[in-house]
């Protein structure tokens, strides 16, 4: 039995995302900026491949100029004067409907490739390396890696690593054997798509059986000032890292007391699914210091410190995952629902324990925005 991939509705459903996303936009604005499309979908994956496709057309101008033989552009006073020209242009990103609808099904399409199949995406993105510069290639790019980003990551700054491109992709091959139960899961990467449009796994990954065949073999595949002086794109490196703060943070005030952990009751015997009677039941005599009022929307209203701790304890580390999570519960019509979908979605996929502080104080929330 071997997995085919269903091109043609991948090519379909980028091209149908893209439409969806880029009539939403533009239907109140002319042309979008960097910082637009750095928040542009749900999917931060989505969003860096957009940036990294503008950063390889910057790159490309920019060796059109040095191409042309009448002039020195070795000499210092040039290159200084070419690079701040080039970064200036770099914070004045403007592109137009017509330009980044193609460049988003572009980047749609290689984000669910990359979370599909870690191993040849990124072997595809060792062949696009110049000869004998695979490691300042993987430096450069790291930044726009969003998903399965530790198939590679082991590779990069690793001095002398890989002196010829066949040494890559076996090492990328082994890496992805040897770590690939740790990486997200493929079904909660491709949810992010959800809010637009969902993606039919099943559609795109096709089952048959077929005499296995080679997929590699490495004998034969191989302020002004300021902006003057740096790139947009060495900036979206500096994204600030919501997922995974580097220690407890300052002191948390104002705070709601921790809810005391109750024995919760599954539902038809299921394991670990939720029973939104008994949970009601548990929060409804539950004295909550601090919790009074009403919810507005999830996506809003989560405290940072909850957010922290929900991407930490709850998501794996993927904040991405947990502002799906929150607009999906928004547009449920009742706490039943969000339950249902928090059961469907969340509880199975990522080996919630229901007891657990973190499950609690999230479920909590639900109830209040619905119940309360």
């Amino acid at each position: 039995m071997t997995t085919q991939i269903n091109s043609n509705y991948l090519e379909k459903y980028a091209e149908d995302y893209a439409a969806i996303v880029c009539g939403q936009f533009f239907a109140s604005k002319q042309y979008m900026t960097g910082q637009d499309i750095v928040q542009l979908t749900n999917s931060a994956q989505v969003n860096f491949f957009v940036i990294k496709r503008l950063f390889e057309l910057w790159q490309g101008e920019l060796e059109k100029l040095k191409s042309n033989p009448y002039f020195d552009y070795r000499d210092i006073t040039v290159h200084e004067a070419l690079t701040e020209f080039m970064n200036v242009l770099s914070r004045r990103i403007k592109v137009e409907k017509e330009q980044l609808q193609p460049l988003l099904e572009t980047a749609v399409s290689q984000a669910i490739q990359l979370a599909t199949d870690p191993v040849t995406f990124y072997q595809n993105e060792i062949a696009k390396a110049p000869a004998g510069h695979i490691n300042e290639f993987l430096k450069e790019n790291k930044k726009y890696y969003k998903w399965h980003a530790q198939v590679i990551s082991f590779l990069i700054d690793k001095a002398g690593f890989g002196h010829d491109e066949s040494a890559y992709l076996r090492a990328i091959a082994a890496n992805y054997q040897a770590i690939k139960e740790s990486l997200e899961s493929v079904n909660l990467l491709l949810a992010t798509f959800g809010d637009v449009k969902s993606f039919d796994l099943d559609a795109y990954l096709i089952q048959e059986t077929v005499e296995p065949t080679p997929t590699f073999n490495p004998s034969t595949e191989i302020t002004k000032e300021q902006e003057s002086r740096s790139s947009f794109f060495d900036e979206v490196e500096n994204e600030p890292p919501v997922s995974k703060p580097i220690n407890s943070g300052p002191e948390r005030l104002n705070e709601p007391e921790p809810v005391k952990v109750e024995e919760t009751h599954y539902t038809n015997g299921a394991a670990g699914a939720l029973d939104p009677y008994n949970l009601k039941v548990k929060f409804e005599t539950l004295s909550y210091k601090g919790m009074k009022g009403i919810m507005g929307e999830l996506s809003e209203s989560v405290a940072i410190n909850q957010r922290f701790m929900f991407t930490k304890e709850l998501f794996d580390g993927n904040a991405d995952l947990l502002k799906h999570a929150l607009k999906s519960i928004d547009k449920c019509d009742s706490f039943e629902e969000a339950i249902t979908l928090v059961n469907s979605r969340y509880v199975g996929e990522l080996d919630w324990k229901p007891e657990t502080e973190p499950v609690q104080e999230f479920l909590l929330l639900v109830y209040r925005k619905f119940e309360v």
